[in-house]
């Protein structure tokens, strides 16, 4: 009915006073009349759990026009500011001034997290040592991953308890009075690092030990899941590599700080660790106050119905369900395996090395191995704190998720063939530090999208099954190359690097194959992992762009793995108007795709609102 349809935008778009104080620029943004996105941001809504898209990536007109107005007023268009705001568009993509001050709040999270983070675990070690004993660090490796695993087990109830973001509060309200107690404990006399009597029965050193290992695995995928699951495709894009810029500013501020540590003292560097976690629960207050988000409405009652699913083990039976879910976990975790075979390379190259330089002064080789690594540190965090803030937002929104996924091993399989041809020091030390540096700035923002056309379930439960298990357990698997390899340096450099350029093109398949998916699950609107009367499990028509697969449901219950899969590709080619399958009958009528933007290389037979993909 285009009456309505006009009134409706009328009411829209008519100015409304916010009823939160917000920065003067935002004021005179929204000065000039109210936007759809804007009004559904401004404070807590009950209801679906749901993306906030960016200003920017909207394709109404009154969208564009707001978009248009906010560009103007947030930079100048002459002189030096216009400069800055060219390269800013051309790094990032236009963003409205409230999307960019949302990015910031959120990089500044992640700072937080990561550089209290990097801050104790430059101390963790150095703890343990000192009040258990150097010989009892790998027993410690093995309790943590027990404790980590009952903390998961809590984490993934809490999900079916408590609104997404109040986990932050939780998370971090608890390990701020942990490593509070800790901090305090290492400056008692008695029980703290005054007493020089390493023991292992003292639990100080192991309690420590286990909560910043803990810590580590849940707090940065909590805050990842929550971004994921507020920020649109498109927003993502644009937002990740400066998100990322900030993790990279903690992780090597926190580290510095521990180099003063004979100035300013273990506790109180572990206190301002524990600060971190309370600034990361300010900041995400804040956020909500700010910004607002849409809290989720969990459906408890379908969830007891389907008991093999719901709970603390969700998160694994959706793992094993789907097999985009495990390609996101090959894409996160296994390129872990050759990093562990190629970094215990370059150690034992190095250690080679500065034995030769230095045949009897052992004090020596030490020292110079220990600046030899720290070095490695702070140039891989430099470069990947610079290709962040300049080049993942560009490279991604110029190749495409598709092609930028593909990249990665194709890079990591060219640097580690170098580093086997050409097995020096110095050659296997850049090879390992354009590999590091590359995981951090481009696979981490790419594989953080693909969470992108999943449940809430998948982003939250399933997320914390492959960030903690997964990436420790590829670790251990590179760690038992090593081991097999480690009497022969020879053996080491030609069998693990054959094992690492393996698992790169194997790696090369699965990013092909999970790029491709990506693209026609985010045209066609399919939810992975959605359940029955979730948004995703069947997308119903509609007028005005927005429509879908009317009538069609993607994904029958107790389908597994592949024939979900083919569900969903039958689904897309109903969009696609492609009935070489059958799935249309002579005559049908599909509805229109979803909304995104029209990249560079799509197919010329989408709609202009859907978002591209690579040429078939």
């Amino acid at each position: 009915m285009p009456g309505h349809g006009g009134k409706k935008k009328q009411q829209q778009q008519a100015p409304k006073a916010p009823p939160l104080p917000m920065p003067k620029v935002v004021t005179k943004i929204l000065a000039g009349g109210a936007d759809p996105n804007v009004e559904a941001e401004k404070a807590p809504v009950k209801g679906d759990w749901q993306k906030i898209p960016f200003n920017g990536s909207t394709t109404s007109s009154s969208t564009s026009a707001f978009a248009s107005s906010s560009s103007s007023s947030s930079f100048p268009t002459s002189g030096t500011g216009s400069f800055f705001s060219r390269l800013f568009v051309t790094l990032y993509g236009e963003m409205a001034p409230r999307d960019l001050l949302r990015v910031s709040w959120f990089a500044g999270t992640l700072f937080f997290i990561i550089g209290g983070y990097w801050l104790l675990r430059s101390l963790k070690d150095s703890v343990m040592v000192a009040i258990n004993g150097v010989e009892y660090i790998p027993q410690a490796k093995m309790i943590s991953l027990l404790v980590v695993t009952a903390l998961v087990f809590v984490y993934n109830k809490l999900l079916d308890l408590v609104p997404k973001h109040q986990l932050f509060y939780y998370v971090g309200l608890f390990y701020f009075c942990v490593f509070s107690c800790v901090a305090f404990m290492l400056a008692s006399p008695t029980h703290g690092l005054a007493n020089t009597k390493a023991d292992p029965s003292r639990l100080l050193g192991w309690f420590s030990y286990c909560a910043i290992e803990s810590f580590g695995s849940i707090g940065v995928s909590l805050f990842w899941a929550f971004v994921n699951s507020t920020i649109d495709l498109e927003g993502a894009k644009k937002a990740y590599g400066l998100i990322i810029a900030g993790a990279q500013v903690g992780s090597i501020l926190g580290p510095t700080l521990v180099i003063r540590a004979h100035s300013i003292g273990v506790p109180t560097l572990y206190f301002c660790g524990a600060l971190c976690m309370l600034l990361m629960v300010v900041s995400i207050f804040l956020y909500v106050q700010q910004f607002g988000v849409k809290v989720e409405e969990e459906k408890v009652n379908n969830r007891k119905k389907k008991g093999s699913k719901a709970g603390v083990m969700e998160g694994f039976h959706l793992f094993m369900q789907h097999g985009y879910v495990r390609g996101i976990f090959a894409l996160s975790c296994l390129f872990m395996v050759e990093v562990t075979i190629l970094d215990y390379m370059m150690k034992v190259l190095a250690k080679r090395h500065f034995t030769a330089l230095y045949p009897n002064d052992p004090l020596r080789v030490t020292d110079e191995f220990a600046s030899f690594m720290g070095l490695f540190g702070q140039i891989t965090n430099g470069i990947s704190f610079v290709f962040s803030l300049t080049g993942t937002s560009f490279v991604i929104r110029r190749l495409g998720l598709y092609r930028s996924l593909v990249a990665f091993p194709i890079l990591c399989m060219g640097a580690i063939a170098i580093a086997v041809i050409m097995p020096a020091l110095w050659v296997v030390f850049a090879c390992m530090m354009f590999l590091k540096a590359l995981s951090y700035s481009l696979n981490n923002p790419c594989k953080e999208m693909l969470y992108q056309p999943t449940s809430t379930g998948i982003k939250f439960k399933s997320k914390s099954w492959i960030d903690i298990f997964g990436q420790r357990g590829a670790k251990a698997a590179g760690s038992v190359v090593t081991n097999a390899l480690s009497d022969s340096v020879r053996s080491l450099v030609l069998y693990g690097g054959l094992v690492s350029v393996f698992i790169s093109a194997f790696l090369v398949w699965v990013a092909a194959w999970m790029g491709t998916r990506f693209e026609e699950y985010t045209q066609s609107g399919f939810v992975v992992g959605a359940e029955e009367g979730e948004e995703g499990w069947m997308k119903e028509g509609g007028g005005g762009g927005g429509g879908g697969l009317k009538g069609v449901r993607v994904e029958e219950e107790g389908m597994r793995g592949g024939e979900a899969e083919m569900s969903s590709l039958a689904a897309v080619q109903n969009v696609r108007l492609d009935t070489s399958c059958g799935i249309l009958e002579e005559g049908g009528t599909p509805q229109g795709g979803g909304e995104g933007e029209h990249e560079e290389g799509g197919e010329e037979e989408e709609t202009k609102g859907n978002i591209g993909g690579r040429k078939r």
